[in-house]
């Protein structure tokens, strides 16, 4: 009988494998697991090994410390070799002792679990075949594409994988294969409402013709992320929005697009359509002192600046009722990251507790970020 599953699997970028094992860490604790995290620079993902797991309590473990930087996060068994060295020449078979794997874990889950699996019953929304988000990992992509139909299609005819359309809607429940090269891999599944609605946690967004910089893709996932089937609720035509530190515009054109008037703030010039977009007010001013004369619905925020003093600003938009909403990016020091990111939280959290604004705050390093973490804070009714 194959052992329980005791490892957590996350992808993270590449250089913040640590800050991805703190949020191992916490989430293991919210669980009342130990931990031993594997977690070598550079390699993409993060690897803890567990004892006294149970993946029922990880719900709530996420609802209590919901990662940061770890992008997707899975429960797993691995690394499994998928054939031997010395295997006869031309391409191996991976798909059989893939379905092997998958499922012995499905069985293992269920026995954990003391449910009884139903052939047809389609355990699983989605298949995720992921590769670590380097270049090593980029040159699996190939792979994973052969294997994707083949391995569906399998899975589907043993009853393990339900026929839906992937990314329509965040997924029940996941099955997760995580090439760590080309003969090795992790197989493992995630479960509403932790299982992430992207392969590796990425979602697939092109780079709009008519922006005016590349940083408003960081706006898009950001609001993809944030707002997901929100966004037509709180972000809507006819609303105002404050961009502090606006210029060139890339953040004002995801807002415009939207139907939104914007007043961008920044002493650099705006580029592009947006420039001369009716919907845009350019205010050539200090983004870290101005103040709308009216509360508006949005601020967003992408000001190279110490976070602390982001995070202060946040506070006070917020908290003194400048805004009702705000996304902003919190630019990290070279050390102690995930302190930093902490402490800006607890700014944040700690200026509208005195406030007495009832708020989400979510914070989150997201693919188009670099040395950096997205925040999104909403004002809740009272």
């Amino acid at each position: 009988m194959p052992a329980p599953p005791r490892l957590l699997v996350a992808h993270c970028r590449a250089g913040f494998e640590p800050e991805a094992s703190n949020d191992l860490r916490r989430l293991a604790a919210e669980a009342r697991a130990d931990i031993a995290l594997d977690a070598p620079i550079g390699c993409g993902f993060v690897v803890g090994t567990t004892s006294h797991l149970d993946p029922r309590s990880l719900p709530r473990a996420f609802e209590r410390a919901p990662p940061i930087f770890a992008r997707s996060v899975f429960t797993a068994t691995g690394p499994h070799r998928l054939f031997e060295p010395a295997a006869p020449k031309g391409r191996p078979d991976r798909v059989a002792p893939l379905l092997q794997l998958i499922e012995d874990f499905d069985a293992e889950l269920a026995r954990e679990g003391g449910a009884q699996r139903t052939r047809g019953q389609g355990h699983y929304d989605a298949l995720r075949l992921e590769t670590p988000d380097t270049n090593d990992g980029k040159e699996l992509s190939g792979l994973t594409r052969a294997l994707a139909a083949r391995l569906s299609n399998e899975l589907t005819t043993r009853g393990l994988l339900s026929e839906r359309d992937d990314d329509a809607t965040p997924p029940a429940a996941c099955l997760h294969v995580l090439f760590a090269d080309g003969a090795h891999a992790y197989v493992g599944a995630s479960a509403a409402p932790w299982a992430s609605r992207w392969t590796m946690g990425i979602p697939r967004l092109r780079m709009p013709g008519g922006a005016p910089s590349r940083s408003t893709l960081k706006l898009a996932e950001a609001l993809v992320t944030f707002l997901d089937d929100r966004e037509a609720e709180v972000l809507r035509a006819g609303m105002r929005a404050v961009d502090l530190g606006a210029a060139p515009g890339g953040w004002t054109w995801q807002l415009v697009r939207r139907g939104l008037a914007v007043t961008a703030v920044d002493n650099g010039p705006l580029k592009g359509e947006v420039r001369d977009d009716p919907l845009v007010t350019h205010l050539r001013a200090d983004g870290l002192a101005y103040l709308p004369k009216r509360p508006v619905d949005w601020m967003v925020c992408d000001i190279v600046e110490q976070p602390s003093r982001i995070a202060a600003l946040v506070a006070r938009w917020i908290g003194e009722g400048h805004a009702r909403r705000a996304i902003f990016n919190l630019k990290l020091p070279m050390k102690k990251r995930y302190d930093e990111v902490r402490r800006c939280e607890a700014i944040i959290r700690d200026g509208l507790a005195k406030a007495r604004v009832q708020h989400t705050l979510a914070l989150r390093q997201l693919y188009h970020d670099r040395e950096e973490v997205t925040g999104c804070v909403l004002r809740e009714p009272a």
